[in-house]
């Protein structure tokens, strides 16, 4: 049994008439009879009675009728649901971000999207770099947006944003006052830092601001999300250096100072080697955000 065969057999069940039938089908009557007979005999019934005046359903055929319009109807709407899932038009796309990307980026880049791709279901987990690059690689997400990730084999990596790094200070530390700090002026202070292995490239890029220092800061707390850092710095357990971005985030008891030589941290799109054209179009929202 083929779909055209139940193709043939709806056309005819709805004009009741062959050589109509044909007609619609851009079909010679002769074929479209042999299509139909070779169908009831494979079924073993009789799918319509044949008078020279006219044809009409068997009850088998009413039956046959009711099954076949539901199946040819799934058939068709899964046939345009994989079109559409594959232009990318619909469908799913896991994103995970960091934290400093929750203030504008992912809001303006999901509402950029969804002006574009209504249809397309957006799953979103906040990750640190670390996890986010394994997850890709895992192929468990379509696309990251992570800190200084540096090369990675097997993804692609697009700049989406960048900006300077500010130092984070409780509001009653001696450089508060300060207009602007340098990297010599946090030697030996206690920092607050995420650990390496979770946003390795992102803490190294901290740790060179105080290459050929006597001493670097020293790391007393490690925490995984960007609001615990401020909010251990608030109560006083020491410094950290953040994304400028954190400026939005208001919290008491911390100020946020400009570093000497506007020393900056990148945003990237990762993604694995998908070729969707949704994932392309959300890439692409994020990286107009900063034009």
């Amino acid at each position: 049994m083929e779909l055209r065969q139940l193709r043939y057999f709806l056309v005819v069940a709805e004009e009741l008439h062959f050589g109509r039938a044909a007609e619609r089908l851009h079909l010679t009557q002769p074929p479209l009879t042999v299509a139909i007979r070779r169908l009831e005999s494979e079924l073993g019934v009789q799918l319509f009675d044949r008078t020279t005046r006219r044809v009409t359903l068997t009850p088998a055929g009413e039956a046959f009728k009711r099954r076949v319009q539901d199946a040819v109807t799934e058939l068709d709407d899964a046939a345009s649901d994989v079109a559409s899932v594959a232009a990318g038009l619909s469908g799913r796309i896991r994103v995970g971000f960091v934290s400093s990307a929750s203030y504008t980026t992912i809001p303006e880049a999901i509402r950029s999207f969804r002006e574009q791709r209504p249809r397309v279901e957006l799953v979103l987990s906040p990750l640190t770099s670390g996890e986010q690059i394994e997850q890709l690689l895992d192929g468990d997400l379509d696309v990251g947006l992570v800190r200084d990730p540096g090369e990675v084999p097997g993804l692609g990596m697009d700049l989406v944003s960048a900006e300077d790094l500010v130092a984070v200070l409780p509001e009653a530390h001696p450089l508060a006052s300060s207009s602007e700090v340098r990297p010599e002026d946090l030697e030996g202070e206690p920092m607050i830092l995420f650990p390496y292995r979770l946003m390795p490239g992102f803490v190294a890029r901290v740790l060179r601001l105080f290459d050929g220092l006597k001493s670097s800061p020293q790391v007393v707390q490690q925490a995984i999300h960007q609001e615990t850092v401020l909010g251990l710095v608030a109560a006083g357990l020491g410094i950290s250096i953040l994304p400028e971005s954190v400026r939005r985030f208001q919290m008491p008891g911390l100020v946020t100072r400009p570093i000497a030589g506007s020393p900056q941290t990148a945003l990237y799109a990762a993604r694995g080697a998908s070729d969707s054209p949704a994932v392309d179009e959300f890439v692409n929202c994020l990286r107009q955000l900063e034009q």
